[in-house]
């Protein structure tokens, strides 16, 4: 399948990719990062997914979720009739809980289920036991209870149920996870579940407070932030997904169950902007727990807890996505140096600082922390460093991350004047000064005539689009203007956004347009005054998410698909952003 077959459903502790023929193919327990019970995604049925569906063949599938949820309902059409299988994981309360329903709407249909379930990302055949109505599943610290009133038998090594769905009648499921030493959770009532779970999202959606443009976008977008949060600890993932490729068959596979602080501010951004101001909260403290220590050891991905080992490594056993090998679980880009990191970690506390609607108990914490980085940038920020695109094999002193230092210090000084925050105001002002006049001077080429990747290049960089959008230069300014006009001659791909130029990361391969990048374009043409073009981008992308309105981040113009792991949270946050912002500049123009 199509990765935009793929729908997204989560508990906000750990979230499942449920296919558009009724499987669930990926599914990790009991957490985002935890290794996975179903891993078809990147294999085949044998390393484990569970299908629910009906036997003969479907003529038509239409989905939705139910109105402002993360409630699933997909509906499938035979010549017997038609039938709907309704997925959600409930909101949890001790363990993970995953419930199907199968609803008969107009004739009668055959139906099969099928759960084949392999811990350890498809490696371990667990020992499995029936007893009345259930089924155990068990191998190593993991187990899983599946419970049905459909019979059920053994099949090879997988579990089958056969019915027949009549008009009106229904055939619940439910697959609760659980360490392997304890009794399994008692039972639970499928359907009242599904209709908890429905009440509790649309609650959530409803607490929103954005009414701007594309309203509908922006709380699907929350929502998916929502589902990507780790809801001990506020962390939000890049996405629930392992190594699904940036470019078909080749080898751009990464694992994005992480959290990372370059995520920071944007993220805080979206959220406060949709209205969400716990979840930003939630977010800020877990930043501050993560990086919390000698600034020096900060790097630029955490675990959900603020873990900081995350060794890379490969599962020769699975094929991959499309043959997309290798299979890459945890993530190297752990142990690089990022310099844009740390500006982008201080312009989140700022922001948090700044919003009326985050609790400031922590700002003296903050501050004290917020100070101690810019101590360390002052001594390191003329090093190399790898990229706010995380490239492997070599540094540079890149044009983006050099900017995020002068953030970093910008939004120091800006705290201090404001809050009169105790530091040496006018050291950082001078260090302010001195970073922002080593950017215009050694990160624009005269060639180009545009800012490029890095310093004494003549490569072309979308990263540079965020210079106007953490507030380095105006959009207006010529030199923003050209650079603007450059990336529409350079970088656009089928009228969409590429990071940089082809063969410059030195990866073999070529990756698809970054959708991030695309709706950073979006919102620099609105604020430079091209409002109508950035208007008409911004509806372009809009119908590049699927049916459920989710975006990986990566598109293949030419291919028609999307590409890189899914649902991205970096992508449904930048449209966020950008829809705030032209419902900003509209508004102004309207006055």
């Amino acid at each position: 399948m199509k990765i935009e077959d793929y729908a997204l459903i989560g508990d906000t502790h750990t979230a499942a990719l449920v296919g558009i023929n009724g499987s669930i193919d990926w599914l990790c327990l009991p957490r985002f990062d935890s290794a996975s019970c179903f891993a078809a995604l990147l294999g085949n049925e044998d390393h484990g997914c569970w299908r629910l569906a009906p036997v003969e063949p479907v003529t038509r599938v239409t989905r939705r979720y139910r109105k402002g949820t993360l409630v699933l309902e997909t509906d499938f059409e035979t010549a017997s009739g038609a039938v709907r299988v309704v997925d959600c994981m409930p909101i949890r309360q001790q363990y993970p809980w995953i419930v199907r329903c199968a609803v008969g709407l107009r004739g009668q249909v055959p139906m099969r289920m099928k759960l084949i379930i392999r811990f350890d990302y498809g490696t371990i055949l667990p020992w499995v036991r029936k007893t009345d109505h259930s089924l155990q599943a068990k191998a190593g610290p993991d187990a899983v209870i599946l419970r049905s009133k459909a019979p059920t038998h053994g099949e090879g090594f997988s579990t089958v149920a056969e019915f027949d769905l009549k008009e009106g009648e229904e055939m619940p499921f439910g697959l609760h996870w659980f360490p392997s030493h304890e009794e399994p959770p008692p039972p639970n009532h499928v359907v009242e579940a599904i209709n908890a779970t429905t009440q509790w999202w649309q609650e959530w959606t409803e607490s929103g407070t954005y009414q701007g443009e594309y309203r509908e976008a922006v709380q699907t977008s929350g929502r998916v932030l929502k589902a990507l949060t780790y809801a001990p600890t506020g962390g939000i993932v890049a996405a629930p997904t392992a190594s699904l490729p940036e470019s078909l068959g080749g080898s751009r596979n990464w694992d994005y169950r992480f959290c990372w602080l370059r995520d920071a501010a944007f993220t805080l951004d979206a959220l406060l902007a949709a209205g969400y101001a716990d979840e930003a909260e939630s977010w800020r403290d877990w930043l501050l727990r993560a990086i919390a220590g000698d600034p020096a050891q900060l790097q630029t991905l955490y675990g959900t807890m603020g873990e900081r080992r995350l060794p890379e490594f490969e599962l020769s056993h699975l094929d991959g996505y499309e043959n997309s090998r290798p299979v890459r679980i945890g993530n190297a880009a752990s142990t690089q140096f990022q310099l844009d990191v740390y500006g982008e970690v201080i312009d989140a506390l700022h922001r948090a600082r700044w919003s009326e609607d985050v609790n400031e108990a922590k700002g003296a914490d903050a501050w004290s922390l917020q100070t101690k980085l810019m101590e360390y940038l002052e001594k390191h920020w003329r090093e190399d460093d790898s990229s706010i695109w995380e490239v492997r094999g070599y540094v540079r002193p890149f044009t983006y991350s050099k900017v995020m230092v002068w953030v970093a210090a910008d939004r120091t000084v800006r705290d201090a004047e404001k809050f009169g925050l105790e530091c040496d105001l006018e050291r950082w002002k001078a260090f302010r000064d001195l970073v922002k006049g080593e950017v215009l001077e050694r990160g624009f080429s005269k060639k180009q005539n545009a800012f490029t990747q890095s310093y004494g290049s003549d490569v072309l960089d979308a990263s540079v689009l965020r210079l106007p959008l953490v507030g380095f230069i105006e959009a207006t300014d010529p030199r923003m203007r050209s650079t603007i006009d450059a990336i529409e001659r350079n970088l656009l791909k089928g009228g969409f956004v590429a990071r940089y130029e082809d063969g410059t990361d030195y990866l073999s391969g070529v990756e698809g347009v970054f959708l991030p990048c695309s709706f950073w374009l979006a919102e620099n043409l609105a604020l430079c005054g091209r409002v109508n073009d950035a208007r008409r981008l911004f509806q372009r992308l809009l119908p590049l998410a699927n049916d459920l309105g989710l975006f990986a981040e990566e598109y293949d113009p030419q291919r028609k698909r999307l590409l890189g792991n899914f649902p991205q949270a970096f992508t449904h946050v930048s449209l966020i952003n950008a829809a705030v912002t032209l419902a900003e500049v509209s508004k102004q123009a309207a006055v």
